[in-house]
């Protein structure tokens, strides 16, 4: 009889979900990234950073209430003096950090939404 499949991992630096692959069985406890990319890019400071301007915002806001990920991206891209488009993607992958340790939601028109399949615009509120 064959052994139940692993259950699935969450990036650490992109927080999209890893499934479980056939070529990863005897190493799928030390799977922390879903590619190379993830691997060599790893979390920096700017990382934290977004997660906490996005805590930061959706505590100053009534329960319940949204943040659109651009508005942490402006606040970080201030600070460091960058644009913030450049902080999008980076906006993104932090949010997904944050629902993967259950601290926010991401929605799209109302509705949550798994954050590894989200496409278009999205915005962000406490659990």
């Amino acid at each position: 009889m064959s052994q139940p499949k692993p259950t699935s991992k969450i990036c650490v630096a992109c927080g999209r979900t890893i499934e479980w692959r056939k070529k990863w069985e005897r190493d799928w406890d030390n799977v922390k990234y879903c590619s190379q990319r993830c691997r060599r890019a790893g979390v920096k400071d700017v990382d934290h950073e977004l997660e906490r301007a996005i805590l930061d915002l959706l505590a100053a806001r009534q329960a319940g209430a949204t943040i659109c990920p651009s508005e942490a991206a402006r606040e970080v891209g201030d600070a460091r003096q960058v644009d913030w488009r450049t902080l999008m993607e980076p906006t993104r992958q932090a949010a997904r950090r944050l629902v993967a340790a259950g601290k926010i939601e991401i929605t799209q028109k109302g509705r949550v939404v798994d954050p590894s399949t989200a496409k278009g615009p999205i915005r962000l509120r406490r659990r």
